[in-house]
């Protein structure tokens, strides 16, 4: 069983990096200036600026 995609406020990061907000509509629309985070393995990650996002590790 692998790693997961995507995180929700709260979860702890699996692994070392950087976060990155993911959205619904971001394939189609982008997010306007998403929250990053860089967390290391085991910290929790913080709130969303929106209810619809979740966190998503940047370069995979």
């Amino acid at each position: 069983m692998g790693e997961g995609t995507l995180f929700s406020a709260g979860d702890k990061a699996p692994n070392d990096g950087t976060y990155i907000e993911d959205g619904v509509n971001s394939f189609h629309q982008g997010i306007q200036n998403p929250q990053k985070v860089k967390l290391s393995k085991g910290e929790r990650f913080p709130d969303n600026t929106n209810h619809e996002r979740k966190w998503k590790r940047m370069g995979h």
